[in-house]
């Protein structure tokens, strides 16, 4: 069997995360089925891992090992994998290839994340140094930092209160059928990312196809598609989730008039694509300088073009699919903003915003991430923020603002537009900052409230008066509760699009 990534990106962690490859010179069984049995735990939710037998890495560099694999004894390493990984609890087998690699053979195990867990296995195997075939303790092993351990009763008990909880892109979709899966999607994604299971991939059935991918789970004798192969793999996934798509609203005017509205639907990488060479095409601007002091001109572009692929790939990969909410791209004419639903975890916290420091302990989606990554169309290994911070920089532009509210229940980057952009050389780093201010939610109720002391107010004047260039998320959420606590009202209840509409205290 052939793994659904490209091999050779794989070993030199162009794709993975460096705490989620390991090396092993050569076949250490008891080694290995830690490992296995740790990635499968995936207790920090980052989409299990992979063994690489037959390299070293010296200094963080993959090197083939001196003692290289023989390609005949891989049938009996195969073998033996096998019946060690069935003493696996419960059941567990990873998928496996042999490749060739500078010129040696390399055994590569996948050692997905498990949906069953807690997984344990022997501590130790009957071997030269101990022949008796004794019965071994078995016991649950986790990753941390990158080396594989046998889990503390504390660390165990957490793998106990995970167990059951799936992220919502690994789960078994009930209300799909295994030919809801398109296999021309598959095998271009296969050929995409360079994978060697694209000329299997042509020959083989559906469901063999889908399992090896682990894009299907049984439910009960069925075969069902998991919902991350749903979201990359069928062209009319809205029957499944709502609003997964990706909508850009160009508004040039506060009033709306010259606005234009865009909707990206179908999988998930193509969707992206989609809206970001719009956004290229139609959003971005150059301008070119010609610098007294310098022979060559200096481009510069109202948003830089890398810094806003990184952010609404990032908006598409953090995204909670089972949420009625679409990514939202808004581009006023100061300033471009990119929110998805929900906002960022509480490991988080506001300083870490503020640094720009956004390394999460949970993934929410681990399985969309990985595709992802395999297609390059995000970062891997944390980069994507300091490559946001770089492009912005080069730019000459000002620094991103990442907006969010006490509850997280929603997450913004807004990029403000280059000052050369502006009309009328129009500053707008004071609007910015003011907009942008962290107010508490009831920070904002309070706000308002004092407003409507002085008499009532439409919408669009609470707005102004507030220092927002437009409505957010989070002040008509403040809104909202306001209304429902009953504390004020809306002077026309009964027409609520009336254009002579008002907020009034109560």
């Amino acid at each position: 069997m052939a793994i659904p990534v490209n091999v050779k990106d794989l070993i030199e962690r162009r794709v993975v995360e460096n705490t989620r490859i390991e090396y092993k010179a050569g076949y250490n069984p008891e080694a290995i089925i830690h490992s296995i049995c740790a990635f499968a735990n995936d207790i920090e939710n980052v989409g299990g891992g992979y063994i690489v037998v037959g390299m070293n890495a010296e200094n963080g560099v993959p090197l083939v090992a001196s003692e290289k694999l023989n390609k005949a004894d891989i049938d009996g390493l195969n073998k033996d994998l096998l019946n060690k990984c069935n003493l696996i609890e419960p059941r567990y087998i990873p998928v496996t290839e042999l490749v060739e690699y500078r010129g040696a053979n390399v055994f590569v195990i996948w050692a997905y994340a498990g949906d069953s867990r807690p997984y344990k296995c022997p501590t130790g195997f009957p071997n030269e140094k101990n022949p008796k075939k004794e019965k071994f303790d078995k016991a649950c092993y986790i990753r941390k930092l990158g080396s594989t351990i046998k889990a503390n009763a504390q660390e165990e008990k957490e793998l106990y209160g995970l167990s059951g909880i799936i992220p919502f892109d690994d789960r078994v979709n009930r209300a799909a059928k295994l030919d809801d899966l398109n296999p021309v999607l598959i095998t271009n994604f296969l050929y995409r990312v360079g994978s060697g299971l694209y000329d299997l991939s042509k020959e083989m059935q559906l469901d063999a196809l889908a399992e090896s991918m682990q894009i299907a789970g049984s439910v009960g004798e069925q075969l069902k598609p998991k919902n991350v192969g749903l979201l990359f793999f069928n062209n009319t996934h809205e029957k499944f989730f709502r609003y997964p798509q990706i909508e850009v609203v160009d508004k040039p005017d506060p009033t709306g008039e010259g606005m234009v509205e865009k909707i990206f639907k179908g999988p998930l990488d193509r969707q992206l694509e989609d809206a970001l060479t719009f956004i290229k095409n139609y959003i971005i601007k150059e301008k070119i300088r010609k610098l007294p002091d310098k022979p060559e001109a200096e481009r510069i572009f109202n948003y830089p073009v890398r810094a806003v692929e990184e952010a609404l790939a990032n908006a598409v990969y953090h995204k909670a699919y089972d949420i009625a909410e679409p990514v939202t791209v808004t581009v006023t004419p100061d300033r471009m903003e990119i929110t998805s639903i929900p906002g960022p975890d509480r490991s988080i916290s506001d300083e870490n915003l503020k640094a720009y420091k956004m390394i999460s302990k949970q993934y929410r989606n681990r399985r969309i991430g990985n595709f992802l990554k395999e297609l390059k169309m995000i970062e891997g290994r944390n980069t994507g923020i300091p490559t946001i911070l770089r492009s912005l920089e080069n730019n000459g532009s000002p620094k991103p603002v990442f907006e969010t509210d006490a509850e997280r229940s929603y997450f913004t980057v807004v990029f403000p537009v280059h000052k050369e952009f502006l009309a009328n050389g129009q500053s707008n780093n004071g609007r910015i900052q003011r907009e942008t201010a962290k107010r508490t939610q009831a920070e904002t109720k309070d706000r308002i409230m004092e407003i409507l002391d002085e008499g009532e107010i439409s919408t669009q004047n609470l707005v102004k008066v507030l220092g927002y260039s437009m409505m957010t998320r989070a002040l008509r959420s403040a809104i909202q509760d306001l209304i429902q606590s009953g504390r004020i009202a809306y002077t026309i209840p009964e027409q609520p699009n009336n254009r002579n509409q008002k907020l009034k205290k109560i």
